[in-house]
């Protein structure tokens, strides 16, 4: 009898049970080819930079205005306007006595002298200012002459302390020096002077006052250094008790209306006193 099973398959496989093809798997074939990796990175970025460029390109012809005649042009560069810097402050407002001539005394060392502790021998008052949140104690010794200087020169003159204390000291010691405020017009610290080479300058020209009609009185010469001839220059004062610098003072002051140009009048003090211009 003979078997009618089949032994072998037919050649012909019908549709719905021939297998098909896979493809292989793109994150496969990647890893298996790093040039492939390269490629397609680099198919990648060229394709972005393309859209790139025709994204600005629209960018660019939207910007441009129209023109009968010509074609396209060449977008301005708008230049960044900087804000310009702030005008510097006039220290002091208008005279209230235009008619006036103006004297700047220093404070420390022209005026007074103060130290810190230990407290020295001599001294007339003391002042405690906070300085950086520590309370400080000065022992201040008036230079001799400094009441009557302050009261003649307020008769005549608009009379300016400028200092290059700090305000939290120099305040206190002005507050002795004129308790009533009617003798100092005006009061100028160490925020309003010019830092030069690490030095503190006190810089007349932005004063708003006329130099021909100002004189200041300090005994250190890098304060007046931007106008050495308005300076009317006196020895530093310690603790000397025969110190007679402010009797010169008040001499000068006593001569300093007749002349039209300040300047003028500091040359005739300094060669009365045998001091030479170039000295200054």
């Amino acid at each position: 009898m003979v078997s009618k099973t089949p032994t072998k398959f037919s050649k012909s496989t019908p549709k719905s049970t021939r297998s098909r093809r896979k493809k292989p798997s793109p994150l496969k074939s990647l890893i298996a080819t790093p040039s492939a990796v390269a490629a397609s990175i680099d198919r990648s970025f060229r394709s972005c930079r393309r859209r790139l460029i025709k994204i600005f390109t629209c960018f660019g012809i939207l910007g441009t205005p129209k023109s009968r005649k010509h074609g396209f042009r060449r977008l301005k560069t708008v230049p960044h306007d900087d804000p310009a810097p702030p005008a510097a402050p006039t220290p002091l407002p208008p005279p209230s006595f235009p008619g006036r001539k103006t004297v700047i005394l220093d404070l420390d060392e022209t005026l007074v002298h103060a130290k810190t502790d230990p407290p020295p021998e001599r001294y007339d008052f003391t002042v405690q200012p906070v300085i950086d949140g520590q309370i400080l104690t000065f022992y201040v010794l008036k230079r001799p002459g400094v009441d009557e200087l302050l009261k003649e020169a307020a008769k005549a003159f608009e009379v300016v302390v400028f200092t290059a204390g700090l305000r939290e000291y120099a305040t206190l010691v002005l507050d002795h020096l004129d308790p009533g405020g009617e003798i100092i017009s005006h009061r100028l610290y160490r925020d309003s002077c010019k830092e030069m080479e690490g030095k503190f300058v006190k810089d007349l020209s932005v004063m708003g006052r006329d130099l021909d009609r100002v004189v200041i009185v300090d005994d250190n010469p890098n304060a007046y250094a931007c106008q050495p001839e308005n300076a009317v220059p006196v020895a530093p004062f310690i603790n000397d008790p025969g110190d007679r610098e402010l009797q010169k003072v008040m001499k000068f002051l006593e001569v300093a209306p007749l002349f039209d140009d300040t300047r003028d009048a500091i040359l005739h003090h300094l060669s009365d006193n045998g001091i030479q211009k170039s000295q200054i």
